[in-house]
């Protein structure tokens, strides 16, 4: 049973990263907390880190 539903799993995300883009067609952008627009380049890999607070 267990094995049955790793492999649905995992299926699952196999048929979910086939139907996702290669590429993005405009590039991310986001306000930082001081309401100033980020864009993220789309040229080269880029890492950001997302934070909230629910203050």
């Amino acid at each position: 049973m267990k094995q049955r539903i790793i492999f649905l799993f995992l299926l699952s995300i196999l048929v979910l990263t086939a139907c996702g883009q290669k590429t993005l067609s405009k590039p991310i952008t986001l306000l930082n907390h001081e309401q100033e627009e980020i864009t993220f380049p789309l040229e080269k890999p880029t890492v950001f880190f997302f934070i909230t607070s629910y203050t």
